[in-house]
């Protein structure tokens, strides 16, 4: 079998030196029906090698509950039948723009700032995921005969902490569990990025978007030897929800991407596909020079404005790139691969079955709970969708501002169950004073959890309390909505109603009646935040007013001929939507 190793300049196949030219594409946030495709798409750009985080968190979202965790082999064994070489970075934390850098909500739940070190309430959970997941990589490792040739040992640590011990405890791990391939770290070229992240036995690479020279001279000046690697070649950017859209230009990108490679490095496009943050796992940022800021949520596309697009289509910036990758290429590029079917022909509908948001909780909410302060959603077990607070205010008593403190992140508030307004920050006041006694309902949405910084592992919710002019509020009734208890089999039970004489945040449903199915775009009229399912399949979150994104990605392979069901959970707005699907 072949081996792969880090020589003393160059990466070493069988002995051989060889350049390692990889791009990211996530399988995650690509539907499985276009893997194949997309890496076709990968290798026609003139790329011989793929890398892929690994989500802990959606693959384990509850202790010991496993969800499709062979779904990482799988993908690589695509990348095997494709001819393609492949780069594992498992965590535990990846960042990623995902919701909590990967890491669970039980886990962060509890340990807070404990998660990243040594401490052994976080060491355990790791040990136990990297023994459920790490053997489908052993055993697709290029040693084996698979596409395997790097695992990565933990992501960007120098960006966050400097428990060396905790990294060396990692890559021992990883050891341990039988991966046989060089193991490397990524960092932003830094000293104190490299200081913090880099450990002994394990390649350091940087990570960066422009300046090649100057970077891998911060590298060397911390690693005199081995292969010069960019582990992300940051060619575009991902967007947040009231931004303006991401651009950076291909000639400029390109020409990043060439110095890269003149320094005689190895590089991993990121994103050379971006893909969907499909089923509501967008993360978040704190805004800010030291990430700490307010927060930033991430949108449902994760486009990136890579070479190739969200929808697997060539961009100009694909064209530029394949420029510049063909004359380090052995022989001519292959041709592009022929593209998934498109959506044959527009269609539009309305939603005409409706309940509201108390009758959807009702059925698919988990246990209510009664305490004296609001828990967060860590401690009800909501990692992605809502909570309703409900407490009262004492009376008689005359009327005062009502705010909450510690707001994470949007709360819509009913006051005796009519529209009390938004509330939007960690400290918010209703616009309107509140009298007593009334009953207070605040429907609490996480707009993700930080995937960067040193905010990472923050509770989401009400994590402070409510207040009534300076008093606070006690006696809190709790129940949270979990994005994965929406089910077809739980849904169907629930009491649409046909017509509704007036509408409010609730759940719609309807139906699409489709001829020649393939990838579209869907847009939603009307509606004003919330997510979407096709056919049981979440596409994400929508928010009409803070762009900068307007339409969702549907994958065709989740499209059916004939009638198709689209469920809207809308959290804010008091109209009815409706939908249109049009070609991708």
């Amino acid at each position: 079998m072949s081996t792969f190793a880090v020589g003393d300049e160059d990466f070493l196949l069988d002995g051989r030196p060889v350049r390692l030219l990889s791009g990211a594409l996530h399988y995650f946030r690509v539907h499985e029906g276009h893997w194949e495709h997309r890496l076709g798409m990968l290798r026609a750009m003139g790329l011989d090698c793929v890398e892929t985080y690994v989500p802990w968190n959606l693959h384990e979202p509850e202790p010991g509950r496993f969800a499709d965790v062979e779904a990482l082999g799988r993908f690589l064994d695509v990348v095997a039948r494709a001819g393609m070489r492949a780069i594992v970075r498992p965590g535990p934390y990846i960042c990623a723009e995902w919701e909590n850098g990967g890491l669970p909500h039980w886990v962060t739940g509890p340990l807070g700032r404990r998660v990243r070190t040594l401490d052994p309430e976080f060491l355990a959970p790791v040990e136990a995921w990297f023994r459920r997941l790490l053997p489908q990589v052993v055993e697709r490792q290029v040693d084996r005969g698979g596409p395997v040739v790097l695992v990565q040992v933990e992501n960007e640590y120098g960006s966050y902490g400097s428990d060396r011990d905790y990294l060396e405890w990692l890559a021992r791990l990883l050891r341990d569990c039988g991966v046989s391939v060089p193991l490397f770290t990524s960092d932003g070229p830094e000293d104190h990025m490299l200081t913090g992240g880099s450990v002994p036995g394990a390649l350091a690479t940087a990570n960066f978007g422009s300046g090649a020279r100057e970077g891998f001279a911060t590298l060397r000046r911390h690693q005199p030897s081995g292969p010069l690697m960019c582990m992300e070649f940051w060619c575009g950017w991902f967007d947040h929800w009231g931004t303006e859209h991401a651009v950076r230009g291909a000639a400029d990108a390109a020409e990043a991407l060439r110095e890269i490679l003149e320094c005689g490095a190895s590089v991993n496009v990121y994103m050379a596909h971006g893909g969907t943050n499909f089923g509501g796992w967008a993360g978040a940022n704190r805004d800010g020079e030291l990430h700490d800021g307010p927060l930033r949520a991430t949108v449902t596309s994760y486009d990136y404005d890579a070479p190739i697009d969200e929808a697997g289509r060539p961009t100009e910036k694909f064209r530029a790139f394949r420029e510049v990758l063909a004359a380090y290429a052995e022989g001519p590029l292959p041709e592009l691969p022929e593209p998934p079917a498109r959506l044959a022909a527009p269609v539009s509908g309305t939603l005409d079955g409706w309940v509201a948001l108390d009758g959807v909780l009702g059925a698919l909410g988990g246990e209510e709970t009664v305490t004296p302060v609001p828990p967060t959603f860590e401690e009800l077990g909501v990692d992605r969708g809502l909570v309703r607070y409900r407490v009262a205010v004492p009376g008689p008593r005359q009327p005062y501002p009502l705010g909450v403190t510690g707001l994470r992140d949007r709360a819509v508030v009913r006051v005796d169950g009519m529209p009390a307004g938004v509330l939007d920050g960690e400290d918010s006041v209703l616009p309107e004073r509140v009298a007593g006694p009334a009953v207070v309902d605040l429907w609490v949405e996480s707009l993700g959890r930080v995937n960067y910084g040193p905010r990472l592992a923050e509770p989401k919710g009400i994590t402070g309390g409510v207040r009534h002019e300076r008093q606070y509020l006690h006696g809190f009734r709790s129940r949270g909505l979990r994005l994965d208890a929406f089910e077809a089999a739980a849904v169907d039970k629930l009491p649409f109603e046909a017509a509704a004489e007036v509408y409010g945040p609730g759940l719609h449903r309807g139906t699409l009646e489709v001829t020649g199915a393939g990838d579209a775009v869907l847009r939603l009229p009307g509606a004003t935040r919330g997510f979407v399912w096709v056919n049981g399949f979440c596409l994400g979150r929508y928010w009409a007013a803070a762009g900068p994104q307007d339409a969702l990605f549907v994958p065709g392979p989740v499209l059916r001929e004939g009638v198709n069901e689209v469920w809207v959970l809308e959290l804010e707005g008091d109209a009815a939507p409706s939908v249109e699907l049009g070609p991708a």
